[in-house]
This record gives structure tokens, C-alpha cells and sequence, in this order.
């Protein structure tokens, strides 16, 4: 049995087992630390890059979520270092991403003070909506990358690889594999990738009809006649 490890996480000394991470470490201590790709059931990856925090003797700010933790480890969860540093990938997505539906990382936003106009000359990430099943609409003009979705549709849960990243650097988005609709891909429509986005980039139908006018009774209609007609088919 590996003994337990004890570090300090904002002069405050704590002992938890060995293994897990700074992020989970702080939290056994009431320490907030911020995430955006992180998910307690997916695989974490260090994506998103928020949850850096500065460790002492190292170069770089480290990220909480995947960094484990080390016997005598220092941490800072917060300083004007991490705070610059979250305050500008913040800013730097607001200037790329539709954000209007990411309540979370707006809260992040007011939180850290991130300026909205601080790159006013960034090229905006823009796709049209894709509406091709009766589950749910996709609109990658407010996907910030954080991969949650592909996870869910491969190992972490439903292992049916609907869906991928596709593309490199600023054109990197998710897709279908030759950009197939939905339906003839293997989704199953299980609605797991659509649970844990963070930013209604995946977002069910009826949602999206109610957001666009549609009463309920039409939006039955509407669904009714769907199922009408794949049963026909």
C-alpha cells in the first residue's frame, strides 16, 4: 500500500492519497479551482488550460486537473501569476467562441475581470448550425474545443466513435468521420455528448425549437411527424 502524501496547497497542509491530482487535492481542502474541459466523468486531458496553478520550483504553471500530486509539494491556487493567466485564456475564447450559452465560464469571466474587448481583432470560430436528426442541433460556432463530447462517444461511456476532432490549429473542429449526418454515422442518439458540453454548442431539439418561437404543441407536431416518417422509411 502506497503510503498517503502530504504537500501544502495554499499554506494550508494537507494529506490525501497518493495518486490524485492538485485539483482533487484542493478540493479536499474547500479549494475552488477553476475548470472548463475538466469532467468528473470523463478522462482529463488538460485542455482548457484554467486550471493552472503555480507549483513551487517548477517553470511553468501546472495544470490541476491532470498533474499529480508529490510529497512536500507547495502550491498556490491563486496569485496575480494564475490569475493573469485565467484571465487571459478567458479572454482569448470570448474573442473566438460564441459564449452567450456558457453560463459557467461568463461567471468565470466576471470572476477573473476578463475583458471582452481585449482582442478586438481576433477571427471568430464560425459553422453554420447543423440540424440533420430529431435529437438534438449542433453549433460549433460555440465549441470551445474541450473534447468532453468525443470522450463520452468513445471510451469513456458509449464507445460508439460517432464523432471526432477533425482538422488542425484554428480549423480544428468536432465532426463525423467524412462529415456524415448524424444518422448515418454510429451514433446512437443517447444524448451523453449533448449532457456534458459546457457551452450549448450540443443542444437537444426540443430546446432549440422552444428558443426559436416554436409553442409546444407545434413542436409535437413537428416530432410526431419525424417518427411518422422514419417508420414509413
Amino acid at each position: 500500500m502506497t503510503d498517503p502524501i502530504t504537500l501544502s496547497i495554499d499554506g494550508q497542509s494537507v494529506t490525501v492519497p497518493a495518486g490524485i491530482t492538485i485539483l482533487k487535492a484542493a478540493e479536499q481542502i474547500g479549494n475552488h479551482v477553476p475548470t472548463i474541459c475538466y469532467h468528473d466523468h470523463c478522462t482529463a486531458n488538460g485542455l482548457c488550460r484554467l486550471c493552472v496553478v503555480e507549483v513551487e520550483g517548477a517553470r511553468l504553471l501546472q495544470p490541476a486537473c491532470i498533474v499529480p500530486v508529490s510529497e512536500g509539494m507547495t502550491v498556490r491556487t491563486q496569485n496575480a501569476r494564475v490569475d493573469r493567466a485565467r484571465r487571459t485564456i478567458l479572454e482569448m475564447l470570448n474573442s473566438a467562441v460564441d459564449l452567450t450559452e456558457a453560463p459557467e465560464i461568463l461567471t468565470y469571466m466576471g470572476q477573473y475581470i476578463a475583458r471582452r474587448d481585449r482582442f478586438p481583432e481576433a477571427e471568430r470560430r464560425t459553422h453554420a448550425v447543423l440540424d440533420d436528426n430529431p435529437m438534438y442541433v449542433r453549433d460549433y460556432s460555440k465549441c470551445i474545443l474541450c473534447w468532453r463530447c468525443v470522450q463520452v462517444c468513445a471510451d469513456d461511456a458509449q464507445y460508439t466513435y460517432a464523432i471526432n476532432f477533425e482538422g488542425r490549429g484554428f480549423e480544428t473542429s468536432i465532426g463525423t468521420f467524412f462529415d456524415r449526418p448524424m444518422p448515418e454515422t454510429t451514433c446512437v442518439f443517447c444524448g451523453q455528448c449533448v449532457a456534458v458540453c459546457p457551452t450549448g454548442a450540443l443542444k437537444p431539439k426540443r430546446e432549440a425549437l422552444l428558443q426559436d418561437g416554436k409553442t409546444p404543441d407545434e413542436i409535437m407536431e413537428m416530432t410526431r411527424s419525424q417518427r411518422r416518417r422514419k417508420k414509413r422509411a
